[in-house]
């Protein structure tokens, strides 16, 4: 069996995460809790998380799906060089960012989310993983006279390609059975009687 890429599942439990932060921020803030500043850091921090975390790594092996709109949001986080692309750094970056928001309730459950996606990083950054880009490849058309060697003569549906013979192998078959290639005529006579 193949090896995990740990950041992958990083990653979703990040995005996860800074939206989880975002919606108990919005109720800390919006509930007017006595700490209500925490909610604002955590809306602040939640969006800061989900920046960083909407573009996707691009796997080792295999293919990876990026997100909707994710090539804008990559070129952003590439600016930032080895802070972003480096696992140990967004590891300890998270785990800063989720101890202030702990001290509420409304966003305790973001705080421990984002606590296990920095367990996760560091997991991966321990396992040499680092953020790289996905970088969409140009796609290339085929040559239309490279492809097709001889148009079809027929028009479809055709049938299967054992099924299909050319009209000069089937005289030349006839020929040798001496059958003719013509109508044939039927030997019994067909009379219709009708009552």
């Amino acid at each position: 069996m193949g090896q995990i890429e740990w950041a992958m599942w990083a990653n979703e439990q990040a995005l996860a995460s800074g939206l989880i932060l975002i919606t108990g921020g919005i109720v800390a803030t919006a509930g007017q809790f006595t700490q209500w500043y925490f909610g604002a850091y955590s809306i602040v921090a939640g969006v800061f998380v989900c920046l960083l975390e909407y573009p996707r790594g691009k796997r080792r092996k295999g293919s990876t799906m990026e997100r909707c709109g994710q090539k804008y949001m990559t070129k952003v986080v590439k600016l930032f060089g080895p802070l972003s692309r480096n696992y140990y750094v967004r590891a300890f970056l998270h785990l800063g960012l989720s101890v202030p928001a702990g001290f509420l309730l409304a966003t305790i459950l973001g705080t421990a989310c984002l606590a296990i996606a920095s367990g996760i990083y560091l997991l991966a950054a321990t396992r040499g993983e680092q953020w790289t880009p996905i970088e969409s490849k140009p796609k290339e058309r085929p040559q239309v006279g490279g492809t097709i060697k001889q148009p079809p003569s027929n028009p479809p549906p055709r049938p299967p390609a054992e099924a299909r013979k050319k009209p000069s192998e089937e005289q030349d078959e006839a020929a040798g059975a001496g059958v003719s290639s013509g109508p044939q005529e039927n030997p019994i006579p067909v009379t219709d009687e009708v009552v």
